[in-house]
């Protein structure tokens, strides 16, 4: 039997910055940008409010773009504070290293089973596919013990024993789609 698990986000995650003012080093985005024009030139930040202190940072999503450069929907998701918009640019790469920042998605995520009780536990061969709505980077072993009901020392002995077995590396961290097999 095939079992589909997705990895959600529920809130956005932490940036990991330094505050200049505190030293600390956690930002909670909420997903209000700033946007100034400058006759034809934009610049537009996402801002990010220190967890300690409250001081504002900004993270530079547009700097100095021509403004017929940037589709419409855009600079009107800008303007609206769209924290659909916030939480896509918080995954984007480029961004993230233009900023020099890190996310922490700890507390800001939930694994989604699908309703499966883990009264299937007497079945033989259980094939799982875990979807990840976000690239939210976290462990297999984590969440396969969260999924099925298991310990991570359970899981780990699982993987040794080769009756937990992924095309996957199941060690590290993953963010991308997976399958598994747990062989009973």
């Amino acid at each position: 039997m095939l079992e589909t698990w997705v990895v959600a986000p529920t809130c956005l995650p932490v940036v990991l910055r330094r505050c200049h003012a505190c030293a600390s080093d956690r930002f909670r985005a909420n997903g209000k940008f700033r946007v100034n024009a400058h006759h034809k030139l934009i610049d537009a930040w996402l801002l990010v409010l220190c967890t300690r202190c409250g001081e504002t940072a900004k993270l530079t999503v547009l700097e100095r773009t021509n403004v017929r450069s940037v589709r419409p929907a855009l600079l009107a998701r800008l303007h609206d504070n769209d924290p659909v918009l916030a939480a896509e640019l918080l995954q984007d790469p480029a961004l993230r290293r233009r900023n020099r920042i890190a996310l922490d998605w700890t507390d800001a995520w939930h694994l989604d089973t699908g309703g499966s009780d883990h009264a299937d536990l007497d079945r033989e061969v259980i094939d799982v596919t875990v979807r990840f709505a976000a690239r939210i980077p976290v462990r297999p072993v984590r969440l396969i013990a969260e999924g099925r009901g298991l310990t991570r020392a359970e899981v780990e002995r699982l993987i040794e024993e080769g009756n937990l077995v992924s095309a996957t590396r199941l060690t590290g961290k993953q963010s991308d789609d997976f399958t598994f097999t747990l062989k009973h």
